[in-house]
């Protein structure tokens, strides 16, 4: 029987070859640094990440596996070539340690909110009808703003579940995940990558404006998702009958949240020069959850499938790490127009660094399009990855692609609303080191 490839697949793998063969040239370009073998000018490690990205999104059921081999098989590749594996993890591991901790903490976390009975209490209070789903992402929007969008997605997944009887539809969850991501655009606290650029120098005012990029977008994909899912369940307006809340388990929520935001802040505020070296945040959500387990057990259960999630993010992020990328464009706003959807299907924390080392962005456009594009695929997000646990069926780039076309739309609606409205201003905004003391010149005689 011949296979049927879904068009929205087919043209993500056509996107991610076009993107190899024209050289990167929209999102960056080698600067000759690279030792090993090259096919049309470009280093084969690309050919090689790119294969796995289009297996991963024709191949859906088994993306795991896709993911991790195709890690290992440029891992193996780059080891062949002369790689250094050890010296490179000296400075990875702390980013992939620190995910895999969010991901699975945020996994229980997720659960105590669901059993604390809150979402079955929410259906009283949100509209019922298309604004019920639009108030939703709206608070999805906004949790994002301060917390972690992986903790975000899941929680209003958790709400979406039960506010429309477990029946999801994928243009909604592309929603929430966008939501989750748009959040923290404008905020030096909700997303990596601004967070990031903070350390660096970037002050928070200089971001700021991406959240009115990411307040359009919203309005955009938040109305059309909404309609998508009133369509396919409206939203059940009465509450679970009986239900009480549990408000040891709220009380959790709240503790890990603190926790989470507590550490963040504190370490990127008067610690930063360590934020690199442990990875702080998650194990402060683990040292929550822990002190916590006392008063209500985790469900543990959830560990397995949080962790094979873990896995297939982690897989991507160590191979996209592994890329020869060594500089961007000269920094414009049709670059920074270009990494939003790169952001889609490579990892946005090496391309956030390589934009702070060159200089010259307007951060705010820079903070909405590599926060906000990784929305536009299933995986092209930590937070589209947690919430794939708690919806396997969004595990398709293809779907994820024909339902949640919004998505795409909205970011670029929200990008050039603020090329329109405020214009790009580029500056530099890094911390000046400090110039070395020029050589003192010592008297022959004293030689």
């Amino acid at each position: 029987m011949r296979r049927t490839v879904p068009p929205g697949s087919l043209r993500l793998g056509v996107l991610v070859v076009a993107f190899l063969l024209g050289g990167g040239g929209v999102a960056f370009a080698s600067s000759g640094g690279s030792k090993g073998p090259e096919l049309f000018g470009i280093p084969i490690e690309f050919f090689l990440f790119g294969g796995t990205l289009v297996s991963v999104a024709l191949f859906h059921k088994i993306s795991l596996y896709s993911a991790v081999g195709g890690m290992l098989t440029i891992l193996v590749y780059k080891l062949a070539t002369g790689f250094h594996i050890l010296r490179h993890l000296q400075h990875e591991w702390c980013i992939l340690v620190n995910l895999l901790c969010l991901l699975l903490g945020f996994a229980i976390l997720a659960k105590h909110f669901e059993e604390s009975k809150i979402p079955q209490k929410l259906p009283a209070i949100l509209p019922n009808d298309w604004k019920g789903g639009l108030v939703l992402l709206i608070l999805v929007f906004f949790l994002s703003s301060f917390l972690d969008n992986i903790a975000a997605a899941m929680i209003g997944g958790v709400v979406a579940r039960t506010v429309f009887k477990g029946k999801v539809h994928i243009g909604y969850i592309a929603g929430i995940v966008a939501a989750s991501n748009a959040g923290g655009a404008g905020s030096v606290v909700g997303d990596t990558t601004t967070t990031m650029m903070w350390i660096g120098g970037v002050g928070p005012l200089d971001v700021l404006h991406g959240g009115l990029g990411a307040i359009v977008a919203l309005l955009v994909f938040g109305a059309i998702a909404a309609r998508q899912q009133h369509a396919y369940q409206p939203i059940t307006k009465k509450g679970a009958a009986g239900a009480r809340i549990d408000w040891a388990r709220v009380g959790i929520v709240g503790l890990v949240l603190v926790f989470a935001i507590g550490v963040n802040t504190t370490v990127n505020v008067r610690f930063n020069q360590y934020s690199d070296l442990f990875p702080f945040i998650g194990v402060g959500v683990w040292a929550a959850l822990l002190l916590a387990a006392p008063v209500r057990k985790p469900d543990w259960k959830l560990l397995p499938g949080a962790l094979k999630g873990s896995c297939f993010l982690l897989s991507l992020v160590l191979a996209a790490s592994m890329m020869p990328v060594e500089r961007l464009p000269a920094a414009s706003w049709k670059t920074t127009f270009g990494l939003g959807f790169v952001s889609a299907v490579f990892d946005n924390i090496p391309l956030t660094k390589l934009a702070l080392d060159q200089g010259g962005y307007d951060w705010g456009f820079l903070a909405y399009a590599v926060g906000f594009g990784g929305s536009m695929i299933w995986f092209g997000s930590s937070a589209g990855v947690a919430i794939s646990i708690e919806f396997p069926e969004a595990r398709s780039a293809g779907r994820w692609l024909r339902h949640g076309w919004h998505v795409a739309v909205a970011y670029v609606v929200g990008f050039f609303a603020i090329l329109l409205i405020l214009g790009w201003h580029p500056h530099e905004s890094r911390k000046k080191k400090p110039a070395a003391p020029a050589a003192a010149t010592v008297p022959a005689d004293k030689r």
